[in-house]
């Protein structure tokens, strides 16, 4: 008589197969994630196995393995996916384009300590700064564009633009450089 075995009883057979599969991947499944996906696994090798095409333990543990390798690059996948959004999200706050205070964040040109319309200011300015910083300079406080644009149009990465105001600020930080443009007496 030939019995047909029900998938509770391939469950009770295989179930160590499951986490002796995890085990050997060294995958850790703290909230039982790996094993669920191999419970997966096993009902559908048990639903397709064919016993003319091999033994059906080898089959189960191609399958499990596979579904197991299948769910890792799932999941690093979305955590690459997920750094990548958390990076630019703070790529995008601390662009260096805003003044950020407790009353929230608002552009560096909208700070009235810095007169815009002091043209001699500028010039000065213009006139100790290189071509790159300039361009920082004008289109990043003047214009108020974002560094990708910035970079976009002046045909540069992100991390350049970044570096040209990162280089502007020290310069601006320094009392003797101050002194020069007379912005002793200015915030900036």
């Amino acid at each position: 008589m030939d019995k047909k075995l029900t998938f509770e009883e391939i469950f009770q057979q295989n179930e160590r197969r499951i986490h002796y599969q995890i085990h050997k991947m060294n995958i850790r499944d703290p909230h039982h994630d790996f094993f669920q996906e191999g419970l997966v696994a096993l009902w559908n090798a048990f639903e397709t196995y064919q016993p003319d095409k091999g033994p059906m333990a080898t089959y189960f543990n191609y399958i499990i393995r596979n579904r197991l390798i299948d769910r890792m690059r799932h999941d690093t996948r979305q955590h690459e996916i997920h750094q990548q959004t958390v990076h630019e999200q703070h790529t995008q706050y601390t662009d260096g384009n805003y003044h950020r205070g407790t009353e929230g964040a608002r552009p560096i040109a909208a700070n009235h300590q810095l007169q815009l319309a002091d043209s001699n200011l500028w010039k000065n300015l213009q006139s100790q700064l290189t071509d790159k910083q300039w361009k920082w300079v004008y289109y990043a406080i003047i214009q108020e564009m974002s560094y990708k644009t910035i970079a976009e149009q002046e045909n540069t990465t992100v991390d350049a633009v970044k570096n040209w105001g990162r280089q502007v600020k020290k310069k601006l930080k320094d009392p003797h450089f101050r002194h020069m443009l007379s912005l002793d007496d200015k915030d900036i």
